[in-house]
């Protein structure tokens, strides 16, 4: 890919406003495409909300957030009261409730005043921060939504009002959670095949017609089509069936850029981007020196993400599943992982497993995956974990914890989708937990077959980013096509 041919002065360079929601999953992809778009000659300014600007600030030092020429670091309120914790994921249904009703208004007046010094080009947010859109048509501006899950999820969202108008949902009363009813065929969603009520994403396992959720959702997305594009993390291979199902139904461009963490890779690693990360809880590197101590494919690497929450009881059962498998395993528990306790593990299970084992409280996942002792990964589904494992070649156990999770871990764990994963049972008992690792690093015949498909996947997924991949491809048409303001050349093809 060529470099944009642009001025140094920043007033001269297109200007990108980039707008995450404020949760960890949604930060950290928003936060790697503005910087293959700084990489490229655009002026970026990132907006956290005041609340993980401040989580930012303790993670990584107050010089994390100065930022670098051309891209700079703004905030504005999420309108939630202050909280007595500032180092954890807020509550999302509420975190949803107050972005949707308070944002509009502080955003538009940091877009006015940064517009004063500094003409914005176009706005990206994530899609459910689609109240920004308001901002660009004022503007008279280029508005792009980041989707940060995935396609099939996306999908499955997308649908949440043919669902309300066909009787699925809501539930008639709770017992339709466990009498069979989730079960019900979903066989009309373009795109998606062998789909069940189960896996579409669970804000529409509801029994009140009138829950926040799913109405957020519907009215978020109803906003899609006054957008300029709209841009998946996705790539081709892995999930163009149901991509171009949604590019058939949306007014506005499509465009799969992903994996974004597999095309940030073509950013030379000594450049000045690389000292500024996203990440909202201290990462512990120390880890990767404990895999260097490992052999090739034989830990098991353990993470639920920055929203899931388990019981005391979870805990313990995990703990001993992982305990009795006789695997190593890197597990990440976070500090508030635990649902109204602190995450206290038996000494027990301290003493039994610390010759194998490594807990950290969060790390660089990213190249924890990519590590050739990690053989296989428990995680909760989410997107972000889900693309960077299979991006790296490393099948799953799928655990899945709320909204399209359930959906990631049906194409996961599915033979006729991309089988590269193995779903434990919601109500997780130590002895499953302990055949799956098993199963999956123990040299099992099932183990090595999922092994192989994961390569396969990591094979097409680096294919998809290289130079002239369907990914890379896909990055410059919506530079050359969307973000370019009129006044800067076009974007030249050729290498990154």
């Amino acid at each position: 890919m060529g470099s944009l041919e642009v001025a140094e002065n920043s007033n001269n360079k297109p200007h990108v406003v980039c707008i995450p929601y404020p949760a960890q999953g949604h930060i950290n992809p928003m936060f790697m495409l503005a910087k293959l778009l700084h990489y490229k000659g655009f002026h970026i300014t990132f907006v956290n909300t005041e609340y993980n600007h401040k989580r930012l600030m303790k993670s990584r030092g107050p010089d994390s957030v100065k930022g670098l020429p051309g891209f700079r670091f703004e905030t504005i309120t999420d309108g939630l009261p202050p909280s007595e914790n500032d180092d954890v994921t807020q509550d999302i249904p509420t975190l949803c409730y107050y972005t949707s009703k308070t944002c509009l208004g502080p955003f538009r007046d940091l877009a006015n005043r940064l517009n004063h010094t500094n003409p914005i080009t176009c706005i990206v947010s994530d899609s459910v921060m689609s109240f920004s859109v308001e901002v660009s048509e004022e503007l008279g501006i280029p508005h792009v939504f980041l989707w940060t899950a995935s396609a099939c999820g996306l999908m499955g969202y997308w649908h949440y009002s043919d669902l309300f108008q066909r009787g699925l949902a809501p539930l008639k009363d709770s017992s339709y959670l466990t009498n069979g009813y989730l079960e019900t065929a979903i066989d009309w969603i373009p795109g998606l095949k062998d789909i069940r009520l189960k896996d579409i994403p669970n804000f529409i396992w509801t029994t009140n017609p009138d829950e926040f959720m799913p109405q957020y959702i519907i009215n978020e997305l109803s906003r899609t089509n006054r957008a300029s594009a709209v841009i998946i993390n996705t790539f081709d291979d892995l999930e163009g069936e149901v991509a171009g199902a949604i590019g058939s139904i949306i007014k506005p461009p499509l465009y799969t850029i992903g994996s974004l963490h597999s095309l940030l890779k073509h950013i030379p690693e000594h450049t000045p981007m690389a000292s500024i990360a996203s990440n909202l809880w201290k990462e512990e590197t120390e880890c990767l020196d404990w895999l260097d101590s490992k052999p090739p494919n034989s830990v098991v690497y353990v993470n639920f993400g920055s929203i899931t929450v388990i019981s005391p009881r979870q805990l313990v059962e995990f703990a001993w599943g992982l305990a009795d498998s006789n695997r190593p395993f890197l597990w990440v528990i976070r500090p508030d992982l635990v649902t109204g306790d602190s995450a206290i593990l038996p000494r027990e299970f301290a003493a039994q497993t610390k010759e194998r084992s490594m807990l950290a409280k969060w790390c660089p996942q990213e190249r924890v995956l990519e590590h050739p002792s990690v053989g296989g990964f428990l995680t909760h589904c989410g997107w972000n974990s889900t693309i960077e494992s299979i991006s790296s070649g490393v099948p799953m156990i799928c655990w899945p914890f709320f909204a399209e999770q359930h959906m990631n871990c049906r194409y996961l764990s599915s033979c006729g989708h991309w089988g590269v994963g193995m779903e434990i049972d919601s109500n997780v008992k130590r002895g499953e937990v302990e055949r799956l690792v098993r199963e999956l690093v123990g040299g099992d015949e099932k183990g090595r077959e999922m092994k192989k498909r994961a390569v396969e996947w990591k094979e097409k997924a680096e294919e998809a980013v290289s130079d002239g991949g369907t990914s890379w491809t896909n990055f410059v048409r919506l530079i050359d096509e969307v973000l370019m303001s009129t006044k800067i050349r076009k974007v030249t093809r050729g290498k990154f």
